[in-house]
């Protein structure tokens, strides 16, 4: 990497650090919820239904499985998700959001999206705002993997 890149990549670690740790106390300290459980619900509000297979919420939230079954657990604690079994394909886990995880979701959004507005959009210009779309369009557009080349 060059100086500047170097520069540049220290930089977006510590934004990589420092928001997603501000977002977890936000909604710890506002609803009781970790970060990853508001997204699985909000992801599930989303959804047809309130539902999908464990399998590919998992991957729509990029959590291993093992993670969000995790995660989940809590939520059905909470009685804001429940899990049953596809009657088409007994093997598969469907994560089910309830009304009362609706409700949490409702309530919690406002709280969040204010602190995204504080952390990211008032820092930004309306043009810096276009760019970290941009980079961000970017970043994601290629698969999320590192290939190392064989003769390390």
């Amino acid at each position: 990497m060059s100086d500047e890149q170097q520069q540049t990549w220290r930089r977006f670690v510590e934004v990589l650090i420092r928001v997603p740790a501000a977002l977890e106390a936000q909604l710890q300290r506002d609803a009781g919820l970790t970060h990853m459980g508001y997204i699985v619900l909000v992801y599930l509000s989303e959804q047809p239904g309130h539902r999908l297979a464990m399998s590919r919420l998992a991957k729509s939230v990029s959590a291993s499985l093992s993670r969000l079954s995790h995660v989940v657990a809590r939520l059905e604690g909470q009685g804001w998700v429940h899990r049953e079994r596809d009657p088409d394909d007994g093997r598969v886990q469907i994560a089910v959001l309830t009304d009362e995880g609706y409700a949490k979701v409702v309530a919690t959004a406002p709280g969040h999206a204010e602190a995204v507005q504080q952390l990211v959009f008032d820092r930004l210009t309306q043009a810096q705002v276009r760019q970290l779309a941009k980079v961000a369009a970017a970043l994601l557009e290629a698969p999320v993997e590192v290939r190392v080349p064989s003769d390390r």
